[in-house]
């Protein structure tokens, strides 16, 4: 053996520095080239005098755990509810409602509340509620009725 084959060796490390360059260049080539990629049809689209597409007013109804009422933000009893919803229906007959009920009012107060909105004349209405968090609604949280006794 020579004196020089000794002495060299072979280098078994990766040379990123030329990696780095082709990442970065491949990068720049596609945030220039997706907002290209994503282009509609250029089409004029015809104009008109009316909109056939009409805005919908939504109003939203509020039954607080005390079973206080809020039509908006505004206070209404339960007397004064249905005769306030048929004047929302007379000015826009395309009112929908959302239906804001706290958890922990009683089933026959919201049932009272739902018929209410149907007598005058109210037909779109939405239940708000809250989206589940990561945990799921399983069989164990559903609660269980005692058994009936015959």
């Amino acid at each position: 053996m020579t004196l020089e084959s000794r002495h060299r060796r072979f280098l078994a490390e990766i040379n990123v520095i030329p990696l780095v360059d082709v990442v970065l260049v491949l990068l720049v080539i596609f945030m220039v080239t997706a907002p290209m990629l994503y282009r509609g049809m250029d089409i004029k689209l015809p104009t008109s005098g009316t909109n056939t597409i009409k805005p919908e007013m939504r109003t939203v109804l509020t039954i607080e755990k005390d079973q206080r009422l809020y039509l908006d933000k505004d206070p209404v009893g339960v007397a004064q509810l249905e005769q306030k919803l048929k004047l929302l229906k007379r000015d826009n007959p395309e009112v929908s409602l959302s239906l804001r009920a706290d958890r922990d009012v009683p089933y026959g107060v919201v049932v009272q509340i739902m018929d209410g909105v149907k007598k005058a004349g109210i037909e779109k209405i939405g239940m708000v509620t809250e989206p589940i968090g990561p945990e799921r609604v399983g069989a164990s949280q559903i609660p269980r009725l005692p058994p009936r006794k015959s």
